[in-house]
């Protein structure tokens, strides 16, 4: 097998394609850009302010576009739109758009005091949750993507120094 077959064949596997059509997979790869490109404006647009007496450690376009370039959730999202189509598949699509969604809106609104961030953490972190579970219906390995950045959120409440 030559070097550019078993790339394709990486490629393939890596985002669910094998039997899409080329054109199937570029909409797929649009959409998610689509997203990110997005989520990245609005969080460039307004940047997150550092934890408590924490500084900030990367430069501002880093920290707007980092979230966006390692998103597993996006290629989670690519995995199970190159799924063959099923309700399943649309119920997980749909729990993607709503996730992104929350995302954009908890950006949007950057809760400043705990009972904010909580909730903020713990509807993404829930609703990250339900679309893990729902991707598991159409490809376990989306699903495996997806179930531990949900948590993320939850983990920067707890890191807070005491006191803060």
């Amino acid at each position: 097998m030559a070097v550019i077959d078993r790339m394709q064949d990486e490629v393939e596997e890596a985002l669910n394609a094998d039997g899409r059509s080329g054109a199937h997979v570029a909409l797929g790869l649009l959409i998610c850009t689509g997203v990110v490109a997005i989520n990245t404006a609005v969080a460039a647009a307004r940047p997150q302010p550092p934890a408590p007496g924490a500084k900030h450690s990367r430069h501002p376009l880093m920290r707007s576009v980092w979230p966006a370039l390692f998103s597993l959730t996006t290629l989670a999202a690519l995995r199970i739109w190159n799924a063959p189509s099923s309700p399943a598949r649309g119920r997980a699509l749909g729990l993607w758009g709503a996730l992104q969604s929350l995302n954009m809106f908890w950006m949007l609104a950057q809760p400043r005091d705990k009972t904010g961030q909580a909730a903020a953490a713990i509807t993404t972190a829930g609703l990250t949750a339900v679309y893990a579970h729902a991707a598991a219906a159409v490809d376990p390995k989306a699903a495996g993507m997806v179930a531990p950045t949900g948590f993320a959120g939850l983990s920067a409440l707890v890191a807070r120094p005491p006191g803060n």
